[in-house]
C-alpha cells in the first residue's frame, strides 16, 4: 500500500500532454496494450509516469500517422456522399468517414478519432452549433478542427458557429479547391 503512494500517476489527459497527442490516442494505445495502464476503483485509467516516459523514449512504439482523418457530418446524403467520394479519390492521405446527424457524429468522434470535422450547420434534432459546442467543451475532443458548412450563409450563422469553436464557416455549394487548401493546412 505504501509503495503505491510513492508512485506518480497521470490521468489520460496528463499522459497525452506529456506525449504530445490527444487523450483519445492515449486511451487507444492503452486499449491495444501498447501503453501500460491501471484502472481505479471508479473505472478511470491511470498511467505511471515512469511507464509514460519509457513509452515516449521508444519512438517506434508510437505509430506514425501520416493520414488525415476527416469526419463529414451532414444530413444531406448527396453532399455527404460527394465529399466522401471526392476526398477518398484524391492523391492525399485522407481517411474519410461520415455521420448523417449530430447524434451519430457524437459517437464517431470517439470511435473514428477525426483530425478534422466538416460540419453542416442545419440538421434536424442536434444541429451543427450544438455539435460544435459539445466537441469544443470536451477536453478529449476540443483540439479537433471544425470546418463548418452551410447552405444558409449569414453573418449571424457564421458568428454563432465561430463562437461555438469552429475555425471557419464556408458556404455551399462548396469551393473544393478552397476546402482542399483548408484540409491540407493540417498535413
Amino acid at each position: 500500500m505504501a509503495n503505491n503512494q510513492n508512485k506518480s500517476y497521470l490521468s489520460p489527459r496528463e499522459a497525452a500532454k506529456l506525449l504530445m497527442v490527444s487523450p483519445i490516442t492515449v486511451r487507444a494505445w492503452a486499449q491495444k496494450g501498447l501503453l501500460p495502464s491501471e484502472t481505479t476503483l471508479g473505472g478511470h485509467r491511470r498511467f505511471l509516469r515512469e511507464s509514460v516516459e519509457q513509452f515516449a523514449k521508444q519512438s517506434k512504439a508510437i505509430p506514425e500517422r501520416s493520414d488525415l482523418r476527416v469526419l463529414i457530418v451532414d444530413d444531406d446524403k448527396q453532399v455527404a456522399g460527394f465529399l466522401v467520394e471526392w476526398l477518398s479519390g484524391l492523391d492525399e492521405p485522407f481517411i474519410v468517414s461520415s455521420a448523417a446527424d449530430g447524434f451519430e457524429a457524437g459517437s464517431k468522434v470517439y470511435t473514428f478519432e477525426p483530425d478534422i470535422i466538416l460540419l453542416d450547420l442545419m440538421m434536424p434534432k442536434l444541429d451543427g452549433f450544438a455539435v460544435c459546442q459539445q466537441i469544443k467543451a470536451d477536453p478529449d475532443t476540443r483540439d479537433i478542427r471544425v470546418i463548418a458548412m452551410t447552405g444558409y450563409p449569414s453573418l449571424e450563422n457564421e458568428q454563432r458557429i465561430l463562437e461555438a469553436g469552429a475555425e471557419i464557416c464556408i458556404s455551399k455549394p462548396l469551393d473544393t479547391k478552397f476546402l482542399l487548401g483548408l484540409l491540407k493546412a493540417e498535413l
